[in-house]
C-alpha cells in the first residue's frame, strides 16, 4: 500500500495544501486552510487532513532569499516544520519554493482566471507546484 505525500505552502493568513497521488507521481491542490491565529488549531486541521488522506510524509515550501540565504520566512518555515513533525508524527522535508507563487500566479493569469478567484486558489496551486517539483526530483 502506497501512502500520499502532503505539500504545504505557508502564508501568514492561509496554508495551501496539496496531495500526491498514492504512487507519488502527481500533485493536486487540495484546499486552502485559513490560519486561525493559533498554531495548535492550524496543526489540528493539518493532522485531520493527513489522517483522512493516509499521508506518510509532509513537504513544506522553504522560502530562501534569491541569493540562497535563509531569512525570517525561511526560519518560520523550519520552525513550523518541526511542529508539524512533532504533532503529526510524520517525517517533514523542506523544498525550495522561491518562485512557486509567482509561477502559480502566471499559470492562473494564463488560464484567464479572474483576480478574486485567483486569490482563493493561489496558495493551493503553489502547494501543488512545490510538491510536484519535489516529486519530479525523486523520480
Amino acid at each position: 500500500m502506497n501512502l500520499r505525500i502532503m505539500g504545504l505552502d505557508l502564508g501568514d493568513k492561509t496554508i495551501g495544501v496539496a496531495l500526491s497521488d498514492p504512487l507519488g507521481y502527481t500533485a493536486q491542490g487540495l484546499e486552502v486552510v485559513r490560519r486561525q491565529g493559533s498554531l495548535k488549531a492550524d496543526l489540528a486541521k493539518l493532522k485531520e487532513i493527513a489522517r483522512a488522506n493516509e499521508v506518510s510524509k509532509v513537504v513544506i515550501g522553504f522560502p530562501r532569499n534569491m541569493n540562497g540565504t535563509v531569512g525570517p520566512r525561511g526560519e518560520m518555515a523550519l520552525a513550523f516544520g518541526q511542529e508539524v513533525e512533532k504533532t503529526l508524527g510524520l517525517p517533514v522535508e523542506t523544498w525550495d519554493e522561491r518562485l512557486s507563487t509567482v509561477a502559480a500566479e502566471k499559470m492562473l493569469v494564463g488560464a484567464d482566471v479572474r483576480r478574486k478567484k485567483r486569490r482563493q486558489v493561489i496558495d493551493k496551486i503553489a502547494a501543488a507546484l512545490i510538491l510536484q517539483n519535489y516529486l519530479d526530483s525523486k523520480a
